[in-house]
């Protein structure tokens, strides 16, 4: 089993890993156009616990919460790239435009979040029914985000 892996995967791999008490961590996201923002993310998030485990928003799923013009980089390549970070342990796409019911199946003991998300955040009730905890990471110095740099390169094509 290599470092993404299918849900019918995860089901067999979490009873493991709780098995053997390891601190199983989650986050999620689209992870269009990967940039430092992202990495600094992950690098949070594994410092939470002992397996990090990363959805990622399929490409319909982008399409329903983002926009029909997303993503950018389809999602085969996005979970290669996520996959390939030395934080990442484990990667599985999800169809939902939330991960609740891929959160429901692992029962993380810990969810990464951005704090932007702290009023707005469908994972707190599933996470924390199952004893979990979220924990927010602050929005880094470097104000990056893939929307910015999608609005940067419509800029450079107007000049």
């Amino acid at each position: 089993m290599g470092k993404i892996i299918t849900k019918q995967e995860l089901r067999h791999l979490v009873p493991v890993l709780k098995e053997e008490e390891r601190t199983i961590v989650t986050t999620n996201g689209s992870f269009d156009m990967f940039h430092a923002g992202h990495l600094r993310s992950l690098k949070f998030a594994k410092e939470q616990g002992d397996i990090l485990i990363v959805g990622i928003n399929s490409d319909k799923s982008v399409k329903k919460y983002k926009s029909k013009k997303r993503p950018i980089i389809p999602e085969e390549q996005r979970a290669e790239i996520v996959a390939s970070i030395i934080y990442v342990d484990y990667v599985v796409l999800f169809d939902e435009t939330t991960p609740v019911n891929l959160l429901s199946m692992i029962k993380p003991d810990i969810h990464v979040k951005g704090s932007e998300y702290k009023e707005n955040i469908p994972e707190k009730e599933v996470v924390e029914k199952y004893g979990g905890k979220v924990v927010f990471i602050e929005r880094h110095e470097l104000k990056i985000s893939t929307s910015e740099i999608i609005k940067t390169i419509q800029e450079l094509g107007e000049e």
